[in-house]
Parts: structure tokens; sequence; C-alpha cells
């Protein structure tokens, strides 16, 4: 301990030193310090500075100079795979405390050495100013997919993955956070929510298992939360994740997409949440993952709690500063037991025909009732090896004919239930243009007892040409030709049907007044089922 407080005397020395734009050996006209509870960034010129505290804080171990240099390397190696145009490299920093020199040896201290960004183009600040539009959300999603398809899957005999390590990082976060905060209330309620952490834990034990034999256990960024992406052209990118504990980045990759998730819930923009979750659902195909989201939305909720209590609890913070902290630790306990609450499982199937607007209503959807949606156009495409943006042509088979298509069906059956037995409303967007297709999602919501509603979608026959016809970087591949087949098909909705239907024009926006009374209808229809 006394050798911790030594070094850390001497690097705060240096950094009151590095405060001065003529210690750099490139131009800078001011110096900015950022600091957190394990670093210190130092903004100077067109470059970033990191410098990592010696401290040992159980989960993370900077207490010596060679395990700081080893953690500045290993960020540099991994910060790469998603942010090469931000890491440069590692850089030595010799002389003394007092007068430090840039690549002097023997070194003194060791800092990770970035490219400058604007603050304000982080996406936690991008939101705040309203910057942040769906078109982000979608390439953030495309962007984890990318990243997580690229990175290896855990060895088998690792260790990386168990479930006893993900129990073990979840109850660390209670023994710390008990460690920080002194009041009975956040006692209280620190305890309440490491039982109802157990309990789920429990009842995902053996799905957690069965993921890491499945290959869903990877070598992640492990601290993907909206302040550690930024907007680079427009485009968002992960930068700064976890390099001094590889048992905290080797998770499965379920655990990563919750934590962009969880902040956007935590910032009341859940009609985002539930976009980048879908995009990446959408993107990977692993709707299995779902089962297991309760749980890493609580964790990461906690883990946030964790760090906002370190922030309160630094030395020198005063009383009105830790403030802040400390209501910001107390929001994401408060959001971590709400997610471990009991959700609203539903089953919502799609209606019409090509260029209806079943897509851009069920996106509504979604982001309006917390849903999970599973898609025709990709999952039929994902069946016979394709991307979802891929040509049929080049496969060899009809993936449109009756066969594929009651395999079609028969998946999206299969990965709604699943969905509907981790208890999550899910949204079929596919035609559903024959009754026996309809029939036997119906019966499906009525075995697992939960609501069913047929959400029809409508356009007159100009408007379904125009669109079809217009269509570009599209899943779906239906075109005039198809159109009028199935035009000539459909089994319009039955009498017994019309109780659980909710009727919508797509001429218009899906939420303009025209569909006021269809929403109502449907919202109804969800609500009465479930009573």
């Amino acid at each position: 301990m006394k050798d911790l407080q030594s070094q850390y005397a001497n690097q705060q020395r240096l950094i009151a030193a590095l405060r001065e734009p003529r210690r750099y050996p490139h131009a800078a006209r001011s110096v900015e310090v950022i600091e957190t509870h394990i670093s210190w960034v130092l903004l100077a010129g067109s470059y970033a500075y990191k410098i990592k505290k010696a401290v040992d804080l159980g989960f993370l171990d900077y207490s010596t100079l060679s395990l700081r240099r080893s953690c500045c390397e290993e960020e540099i190696r991994l910060n790469r795979r998603t942010a090469p145009e931000l890491y440069l490299d590692t850089v030595a920093i010799g002389g003394s405390a007092e007068i430090p020199q840039f690549g002097m040896q023997p070194a003194i201290e060791y800092a990770v050495r970035m490219r400058r960004f604007v603050s304000a183009d982080l996406m936690d600040k991008s939101l705040q100013r309203g910057r942040i539009e769906a078109r982000h959300i979608d390439s953030l999603a495309a962007a984890i997919v990318r990243f997580h398809a690229a990175i290896p899957a855990a060895a088998p005999g690792s260790g990386f993955g168990t479930p006893a390590s993900i129990r073990n990082a979840a109850m660390q976060n209670f023994e710390q956070l008990r460690l920080l905060l002194a009041d009975d209330a956040d006692l209280d309620g620190i305890a309440a929510l490491e039982a109802a952490t157990e309990a789920e834990f429990a009842a995902c034990r053996a799905t957690f298992e069965a993921r890491r034999e499945q290959g869903w256990v990877r070598e992640c960024h492990g601290d993907l939360h909206l302040g550690n992406i930024v907007l680079v052209g427009d485009q968002p990118v992960p930068f700064d994740c976890i390099e001094f504990n590889p048992d905290l980045r080797w998770i499965d990759v379920m655990d990563e997409i919750a934590f962009p998730m969880m902040d956007l819930l935590h910032r009341n923009r859940a009609e985002l949440a539930w976009r980048v979750l879908n995009g990446c659902l959408e993107g990977s195909g692993d709707y299995g993952g779902v089962s297991v989201l309760r749980f890493y939305l609580a964790y990461r909720a906690a883990v946030r709690a964790k760090v906002s209590a370190f922030r309160a609890a630094q030395p020198g913070m005063s009383r009105h500063a830790r403030a802040p902290a400390l209501a910001a630790c107390r929001s994401y306990l408060a959001l971590a037991r709400q997610c471990l609450g009991r959700y609203r499982p539903a089953l919502i199937v799609m209606h019409g025909l090509p260029g209806s607007g079943k897509t851009t209503f069920s996106q509504l959807a979604l982001q309006q009732l917390g849903a999970i949606r599973i898609r025709s156009d990709v999952e039929r495409k994902r069946l016979f090896g394709l991307g979802g943006l891929e040509s049929s042509r080049a496969h060899v088979g009809d993936i449109y004919g009756a066969e594929a298509t009651r395999q079609t069906y028969a998946r999206l059956h299969e990965l709604a239930r699943g969905i509907l037995l981790a208890g999550l409303p899910v949204i079929v967007d596919a035609a559903f243009l024959r009754q026996e297709e309809r029939e036997a999602f119906r019966r499906l919501a009525q075995g697992m007892s939960v609501p069913f509603a047929i959400a029809s979608l409508h356009a007159s026959d100009a408007v379904l040409r125009e669109r079809v016809q217009l269509r570009r970087n599209d899943a779906s591949e239906a075109d005039v030709a198809v159109l009028d087949l199935l035009q000539s098909r459909q089994q319009p909705l039955a009498q017994s049907e019309l109780a659980c239907a909710a009727f919508f024009t797509s001429e218009e926006a899906p939420d303009c007044e025209a569909n006021a009374r269809a929403w109502e209808q449907l919202g109804s229809l969800l609500v009465a089922a479930s009573r």
C-alpha cells in the first residue's frame, strides 16, 4: 500500500509537469487533463496521452510500471481491432516526474498515444445534443455485428465465459458497491438486487454453458457504453476496450450488446435501445441470446453503478462534486432492478402484401413496444446460407418455392417460441397471406398463454406496385410479378381472425392520425389478452 501511495504521488507530480505544453515533442497550445478513477488522459495538440494510475482494484492491477507498460501495449493491440485510426503507439516517458521527456529511457512511466478527437463527437454527448439519429444506431449495430463475426471464440478449456466466471463478475460488483456506499437504504437495495441477480443467474446457468460451447463467448470490447463510442466521419467507432483483465473482455456477445442497450435505456431512449438490439440480432441471427438478456442488462447497469460509486469515492472529492456521481450510481441500481423485473411476452404477426409497409411498421412497433422482431426476408436467406442483402440468384435452387416457404415459416415459429420463452414480446414480420400460416402462430400464442394480435397493413394497388418497383438495398426480392401472384393467392382474414386484428393504412406514416385508432386497437388486444 505504501509503495502504491508513493507511485501515485510521483504520478501526480508527473501530471502536473505534463500540464505544460513545452513538455511535448510536438506543437501544443494548451493541455487539458481528464481524470477517471483509473487513468489520466492528457489532450495536447493533435494527440491524446493516456497514463494509467498506480492502483490495484482487484479486477484491475496497474500497481507496477511493468504492468502498466504491458497494459498500454495490450490496449493498442486490442483497440486497433475497432479503431485503428485512433490508436497509434505506446510511448515511454523518461527523465523525472518534475522534468519529463517523451521517448527517453529509462522510463519512469508509459502512455498510450492516440489521435485526438473532439469530445463533442462522443456518442453519449452527441445523444445529449440531439445529434444521434436512427442511421447512427443502425451503423453501430452493423459495426458490432462485423466486429463479433471477426473475433475468435474462447477455446473450450480456457475458463472464459463459464457460469462460475459470469457469477463471480456479477457478485464482485456487489462486494465493491458495499465497500463504497454507506447509506442503509443503498445497502438494502444492493442486497435485494444481489438476490434477484442470483435468482436470474440460476435460471440462466445452463444457457450460459450452452452458449459457451456454441462459440458465443469471444474476445469482445468489454466496456461498450456510449462514452466509449465516437463518431468518426459520422460513423460510430468503438474505442477504449478493456485491456486490463481478460475475464472482462472474453465474454458472451450478448453481454456486449446489452451494454449500449442498457446505456440507452438509462438515458430514457428506449426506442433506440430496442433498435440497436434488434439490429444486432438481425445481423447475427443470435436470437437464442435473448434468453440471457435480462441478466446482462442488470449486470451492465450494476457495472456502471460501481464506476459511479468509485468516482464519488475519489480522494479530495467535495460533497458538491460527489452528489451527481452518487445520484448516477443510484439510478443505475434502480435500472438494474427494473431489468430483472417481469416483462410481458406477446406475439404480433404482420399481415400484408409486398410493398404494404410491414417492415417500416414493425420497426416503429418494436421501438414503441420494446419487442424483438424477426423478418422472414432475412431469415429465409439465412436459412439458405445467404446474407440479408445478397441476391438469391446466386443460390442453387428456388428459395421462394413452396417447400422453402414452409421451412421459412417453421424457422420463424421456432424463433418466436424461443423469444416468448425468454419472456419477451416478439413481432414476426412476414406476409402471412395464408390462413394456416396465421393459425399456426395463433396456436403458439394460445399454447404459451400470451397475447396474440395481427397487424394488417394495406395500401392501394398503385402504391404497392410503385413501392416494389422502387425497392433498393432491401432484403425483400419481391417484384411486380411476385406481387401479382400473391394477390391472386392471398386468403383474406377470416371472420374468426378479425377479433384479434388491427388494420393500418401504409399510405401515410405509421404513426399518422389515420392509424391512431389501429394503434389503440393493437394495444387493447395485447392488454386484454394478458389479463
